[in-house]
């Protein structure tokens, strides 16, 4: 995601109505993120659809990262035999 341009990346909800097919078309050729205010605050982001699922799949590789660091902490842990049993298991299962 590129850096935000105060000048030209936020803009009031008036603006963002009137001009909106410009602003989508935008964030689509420029990859960056528009900061839609209301009343002086921020009120919303948008980002293109491309940029929303990099920031969404790097949510769930860090949320799979923690898991996996709360379960080694627990002790919740597998040997190599173990996880490949399992693979091979959940692989059968796809087969059927």
């Amino acid at each position: 995601m590129k850096n935000i341009s105060i000048s030209n990346d936020i803009i009031p909800v008036g603006q963002f109505k009137a001009s909106l097919a410009k602003y989508l078309k935008d964030i689509q050729v420029n990859k960056n993120s528009l900061i839609i205010t209301q009343n002086g605050k921020p009120a919303g982001v948008l980002i293109s659809p491309k940029e929303f699922d990099k920031l969404r799949e790097t949510k769930l590789f860090i949320d799979a990262i923690s898991r996996g660091l709360s379960d080694s902490e627990k002790g919740n842990l597998l040997t190599t035999n173990q996880l490949k049993d399992q693979l091979n298991k959940h692989r059968a299962t796809k087969t059927l």
